[in-house]
């Protein structure tokens, strides 16, 4: 497994680019040799890692399967400061994602109700027709092959819901390639027999946020994963 790059580091702040894979904090009930984005000993009440060289911070999460930038801060008073920042929606999170499908539209916004239900060690969030939207998400079109019936897709995640790009595009169907939960397993067959695409096909591009101590702008962006480059 690849070690994550550092994308930005001062005295506050931690970025790395989260490789496919690496869980982006242990779980509860998880193996003793699971890897994760940082190393140590964590803590789930204050969300903390305790590293060789210091104690980080877990501002927000990853899927294990997803791959880019991920936040972590150095003190407790920052990390406070940054979960602040998320909570008022005032972090812009881009992703990229190649799914399966067309018909979309250059640009939209996907707005829907998610639920998500806990049982035993599965997660999985289903779309609830009929009640107010919980889970906003704005894209783009990139690119579509209509030879492929294959879509580049840009999405700008509004809200944070467990898996919510994942289900938001399978509920489209546009389901993500790679995805073994809500995807669609014979083309997951087909492109990693074909193609080698043995990943789920969603990546945290970049992370846009005011500092939370110096008050200048941040920006982050994690260059694409090979397999994004091979398509």
């Amino acid at each position: 497994m690849s070690v994550p790059d550092v994308l930005f580091e001062d005295r506050w702040l931690v970025l790395i680019n989260k490789p496919a894979g690496v869980l982006s904090h242990p779980n509860p009930k998880g193996k003793a040799d699971d890897v994760c984005a940082f190393e140590g000993a964590y803590n789930f009440d204050d969300k903390c890692f305790t590293t060789p060289d210091r104690k980080l911070w877990l501002i927000h999460r990853l899927d294990q399967d997803t791959s880019g930038v991920l936040l972590a801060a150095k003190d407790a008073k920052t990390a406070d400061a940054c979960r602040a920042a998320f909570s008022a929606n005032t972090v812009r999170k881009i992703y990229v994602a190649l799914a399966a499908g067309g018909g979309l539209a250059k640009q939209g916004v996907w707005l829907d109700h998610l639920m998500v239900n806990r049982q035993r060690k599965q997660v999985r969030t289903e779309v609830v027709r009929g009640r107010a939207p919980n889970a906003e998400a704005r894209y783009k079109l990139l690119h579509y092959s209509p030879h492929a019936r294959l879509s580049w897709i840009e999405i700008e995640l509004i809200t944070g819901k467990t898996h919510q790009i994942r289900v938001q595009c399978a509920s489209r169907h546009l389901p993500i390639v790679g995805d073994d939960v809500y995807g669609d397993f014979a083309l997951n067959r087909r492109l990693r027999r074909d193609l080698g695409l043995r990943r789920l096909m969603l990546h945290a591009r970049s992370l846009s946020m005011k500092h939370p101590v110096t008050g200048g702008p941040l920006q982050v962006e994690a260059p694409l994963p090979a397999e994004f480059q091979q398509v």
